[in-house]
């Protein structure tokens, strides 16, 4: 039987501070429509609060020029400078069982570095890994770090 478990990963270079850059995560993703339109449409908090940890939240993006939605729940840490967004429901799952984005910042001598991994479970072999939804991740994570960089 083909493993249907996988793990797609990417590190991106960052002018920002570690600690802005993820403060953004924490605290102030109600901007990243602003932030990167081209990728995300909206957010909107549907339990909790925006810097709560287990607040669930909607995402509008778009991925191969098609719009979908992802609900999450978010998960922080502070001390590992790390977010996760669990999965709960969302167009993800036509093709995955399990869909985990995970952001983890890393302090640098000058700047960071975000590194990215989604943590995925297919539901047949041959369905694709979700190496389209890292290029988008990969595309918000510079967006992020541009905008923090010149606030």
């Amino acid at each position: 039987m083909a493993n249907l478990l996988g793990k797609v990963e990417a590190e991106v270079k960052l002018k920002s501070p570690a600690d802005k850059f993820f403060k953004f995560w924490r605290s102030e993703t109600h901007k990243l429509p602003a932030v990167t339109s081209k990728n995300i449409q909206g957010i909107n908090v549907h339990e909790g609060d925006w810097d709560q940890h287990g607040a669930i939240k909607i995402w509008k993006y778009t991925v191969d020029g098609k719009s979908e939605e992802f609900k999450e729940k978010v998960e922080f840490d502070d001390n590992d400078m790390s977010v996760t967004l669990h999965g709960i429901e969302g167009h993800v799952y036509s093709v995955y069982k399990v869909y985990k984005p995970v952001c983890k910042v890393v302090p640098k001598e000058e700047g960071s570095v975000a590194k990215l991994s989604i943590e995925y479970e297919k539901y047949k072999a041959s369905d694709p890994n979700p190496n389209n939804y890292m290029a988008v991740f990969i595309e918000m994570t510079k967006d992020i770090d541009a905008h923090v960089t010149s606030t």
